[in-house]
């Protein structure tokens, strides 16, 4: 098979952004390329257009090689939803859930005879495949039956690229120590090094890349510098920090941090505008006085729930809401409800924070879908078109006279006090930059702050052109074209 693998000495040094970048790369070069990673664990999600649900990487991986994402780019999905248990979704759709040891011995076989399948699949239709791993390919213990790293190089029979972060610190340590814990067989298939997020003098990293190559043996193949601002959404939740804004005068809008929050690349866009800092809040003395609150997604709503509600953020919350901007996105807009239903046979309920006077009772069947809509005409909003789309299990209903938006099948979400108060299960809401300028000035205006126009945030081509001209500039792109095209056909 024709491709190549990016694996990392850890989790987040860039594996994703790198895949990414390359997808680019080589597209730009005119080679029909789709992105690979056989497991994801991640509650980040993709929706393709068939309404199937994959790794968010994955997702904008296909975007910018120019390709429609498929449940083949990401044939198995875990959805964290507590530390020993995970959703398990295969191609796209919810399976079961199971703990990490029934997952090891029931799902495994099944697992690799549905990735090579999705393998198989893909390789019939590009030239060449962008292969992701995932963590670090050398822990022991997982080692004998892991589903995405060396055994997947071997499965499909591709070389490796090591990733490293040297922005962590400790980078000869994580790449020396990667190569010397691999297995004969599996070091010889690395064939390059990148150092990622480098920060200062390249000239003064020279005799370390000399060093490097002289110890392993292995070229490196490029040191990428840190990007600021590059605007490609984080595979997981390791990518979430709080984003403060350089200037003095500036919103400071405060997200809440589940235990396992998901899709939170619903706020990204607001990391981006010049005058935001975000912060993330876990607990009641966190919380202070912001210019608004998100409630993002969460994959574990009632749990989450009961959690913040142990941290004193419910009070806090209802009482910030009497005249504070509140706007809750799917898991968030959940809790914002009176009642949550753990099921149809749930007759007490869990009561939540109380803003709608709606409930929310969960179904086995998840709504993902794309949808696109607007602004509905009693959300306090002016009428502006609105994309994105829902990962959910819950369905909210109640008596509501002000939705938020009008979708092709109806009313949804709901929008009270001129929109003041929020509730919606359009993920990517803020990805929207007209109605996203709309609510961030009512912000300004009522903090004393000048009005902004428009930042175009939305169109990601430029932003994925910039990575691979990023790429392009500081890796020798040529080499790895040659360790593409040394795989087999």
């Amino acid at each position: 098979m024709k491709g190549v693998m990016i694996q990392g000495t850890a989790s987040n040094v860039g594996k994703s952004w790198i895949a990414t970048g390359l997808c680019r790369m080589f597209a730009r070069k005119g080679v029909k390329v789709a992105p690979f990673k056989s497991q994801n664990m991640s509650n980040n999600a993709y929706v393709t257009v068939k309404g199937e649900e994959i790794g968010r990487a994955q997702g904008i991986q296909a975007e910018a090689a120019g390709v429609e994402a498929t449940v083949e780019m990401n044939p198995i999905l875990l959805k964290p939803t507590s530390d020993r248990r995970s959703e398990v979704i295969l191609r796209g759709v919810s399976q079961t859930v199971w703990s990490g040891s029934e997952y090891r011995e029931k799902g495994y076989e099944k697992g690799k005879r549905t990735i090579k399948a999705s393998a198989d699949s893909l390789n019939k239709e590009y030239d060449m495949l962008v292969i992701e791993g995932a963590g670090s390919p050398v822990e022991i213990n997982l080692n004998d039956r892991e589903l995405v790293n060396m055994s997947i190089a071997d499965l499909l029979d591709v070389p490796v690229i090591l990733a490293a972060d040297i922005d962590r610190g400790g980078v000869f340590a994580s790449i020396v120590g990667t190569l010397e814990l691999l297995e004969e067989q599996h070091r010889k298939r690395v064939k390059g090094v990148i150092i990622n997020k480098f920060r200062g003098e390249r000239a003064l990293f020279e005799d370390g890349v000399r060093w490097l190559e002289e110890r392993t043996g292995i070229p490196v193949l490029g040191v990428l510098p840190h990007l600021e601002n590059h605007g490609i959404e984080g595979e997981d939740s390791l990518t979430v920090e709080s984003v403060y804004a350089n200037q003095e005068q500036s919103l400071d809008i405060a997200v809440v941090h589940w235990p396992y929050i998901a899709n939170d690349s619903d706020v990204n866009p607001l990391s981006h505008e010049p005058d935001v800092s975000i912060r993330y809040v876990r607990s009641f003395d966190e919380l202070e006085d912001p210019d608004a609150l998100i409630l993002p997604g969460t994959r574990s709503t009632i749990d989450d729930y009961r959690t913040f509600e142990k941290l004193g953020l419910k009070e806090a919350v209802r009482e910030y809401a009497e005249e504070g901007t509140v706007i809750g996105i799917c898991g968030g807009y959940q809790v914002l409800c009176e009642t949550m239903y753990e099921d149809k046979a749930d007759q007490e309920g869990t009561a939540g924070i109380g803003l709608f006077p709606l409930s929310t009772t969960f179904f086995r069947e998840k709504q993902t879908i794309r949808v696109k809509g607007s602004t509905h005409p009693a959300s306090g909003f002016a009428e502006t078109p609105m994309a994105g789309y829902e990962i959910h299990l819950g369905r909210t209903i109640g008596v509501n006279t002000t939705p938020f938006l009008e979708l092709p099948d109806g009313p949804e979400g709901i929008s009270l006090d001129h929109g003041r108060l929020i509730g919606t299960y359009l993920h990517d809401c803020f990805h929207n930059d007209e109605w996203r300028t709309e609510w961030l000035n009512r912000l300004r205006k009522k903090a004393g702050l000048p009005q902004q126009p428009v930042m175009h945030f939305s169109d990601r081509q430029k932003r994925y052109d910039r990575l691979a001209d990023h790429l392009e500039k500081y890796l020798d792109h040529e080499a790895i074209r040659e360790i593409v095209e040394g795989s087999r056909s």
